[in-house]
């Protein structure tokens, strides 16, 4: 069955740690792949995304082996990777699609990159456009639009490149590209983006420099292997905060999350609405700052607005977000998230359809939604439109929904939280 049925929650406690981050899960495997010598990833997030990137690496020649309680990767250096021998399936993963194809564009042999359904339908002109820059010899579907991509990776040149929209994705691209230039490569951000490329590259001996929205990185560096500590996934703890800020009287306690500050815009909406939150025991965990955070229900909660400058930090907490704007007491609007409807599905689209379903009142707008709160959700038939964070955004709406809801398209889940719904039916009753 590809579906759930979920009803209105009486309670909502309890504690955990969330699942492993899947951002930096990706980044070890690249990272340690590009890297001389042996590396060792322990708490990796087994879900389908990072196994995409993984098994990727495992095709361009890289020893990878999976002990159950670590991943240890052989690295090869810069330019020990090996022509596959078929087409590289990236699954769902917009992660590894467009970080390979900064690495494969600098490795002089020919690669094709593809994905399933959906993957096939993500812009990749975006990445496609500042690598042909430095050189790259790439082409894709539809006008260089859409994967599959055919790479045949040349010598790369440096170059400084201004981008136009705020991507972790094509910056990481970027940078891992301007490993195998001669010279500095420089990417300027409009906004702050994810950092976890330029937090992790430095630790394997990569020159990279970071001054405000610029960074650099200087090619021809090699990596030393090291060993990696994958912190929990903020986006994965994020719709049990959210839920407990909505249910009542809930009491939820999330250990060992990363509250890296390019990730955790949710923390500051929600005490923008009034949630009862606290941020305990803040430590670093090789680069990366965790901490534990507590939520507690905290009874009527206030609209609130995002704009653009928000949405880097909000990039994954979205749909979970319009959930909680349709119980907060006045009219929230979020705007300049135009990006959002080329991810998984078009979430904009779709939270607007599936909540409507369930009795929320939801204007669409070209870049956003406009949701009028304080509106008591009934069950419905909604449907995850194949988009993990949506499953999750509206199993956390049936906890305050009155009735039964189904959710259709649960499988889409796996690809970064597993173990999602087991969890939810530890804290709920």
């Amino acid at each position: 069955m590809d579906s759930i049925v979920l009803k209105k929650a009486k309670q909502f406690k309890g504690d955990f740690s969330p699942t492993p981050d899947k951002s930096i899960s990706h980044r070890a495997v690249i990272f340690s792949s590009l890297a001389n010598g042996k590396s060792v990833i322990r708490n990796f997030l087994r879900a389908g995304d990072p196994f995409s990137t993984l098994n990727a690496f495992r095709s361009l020649g890289i020893d990878i082996t999976d002990t159950g309680e670590e991943i240890v990767v052989e690295g090869k250096g810069l330019k020990g990777l090996i022509e596959p021998g078929n087409i590289i399936d990236c699954g769902n993963s917009g992660t590894t699609i467009r970080l390979l194809s900064g690495v494969l564009s600098g490795n002089r042999f020919l690669s094709i990159l593809t994905g399933d359904g959906s993957l096939r339908q993500r812009p990749m002109a975006r990445v496609i456009t500042p690598l042909r820059q430095m050189g790259a010899d790439i082409l894709a579907r539809s006008g260089d639009k859409y994967p599959p991509l055919v790479i045949r990776g040349t010598q790369l040149k440096p170059m400084t490149y201004t981008m136009p929209v705020a991507s972790a994705q094509v910056k990481s691209a970027i940078l891992l590209a301007g490993l195998y230039a001669e010279g500095c490569t420089e990417v300027i951000e409009p906004l702050p983006s994810r950092d976890h490329t330029e937090r992790m590259l430095p630790a394997l001996g990569a020159d990279v420099r970071t001054e405000g929205l610029r960074i650099n990185i200087r090619g021809g560096t090699e990596l030393h292997g090291g060993e990696f500590y994958v912190p929990g996934d903020f986006s994965s703890a994020a719709f049990f905060l959210a839920g407990a800020s909505l249910v009542r009287n809930a009491e939820i306690t999330v250990h060992g999350v990363g509250v890296n500050p390019t990730r955790t815009g949710l923390l500051n909406v929600l005490s923008m609405m009034g949630a009862d939150l606290e941020v305990a025991d803040v430590r670093d965990v090789c680069g990366e700052p965790v901490a534990d955070i507590y939520c507690r229900g905290a009874g009527e909660l206030k609209a609130f607005s995002i704009t653009r400058e928000d949405i880097p930090a909000l990039i994954d907490e979205f749909p979970v977000l319009c959930v909680a704007a349709t119980q907060a007491a006045g009219v929230t609007t979020i705007t300049g998230a135009e990006e959002l409807r080329v991810k998984e599905s078009d979430r904009i689209s779709s939270m607007a359809e599936e909540l409507a379903k369930m009795g929320a009142s939801v204007e669409e707008l070209h870049d956003g939604l406009c949701i009028r709160g304080g509106t008591e959700l009934r069950g419905a038939s909604v449907n995850s439109h194949g988009d993990h964070r949506i499953a999750m955004a509206l199993s956390i709406a049936a906890l305050i929904a009155e009735g039964e809801t189904t959710i259709n398209g649960i499988s889409s889940v796996n690809i970064s939280f597993p173990g999602f719904y087991s969890l939810l039916g530890k804290l709920v009753s």
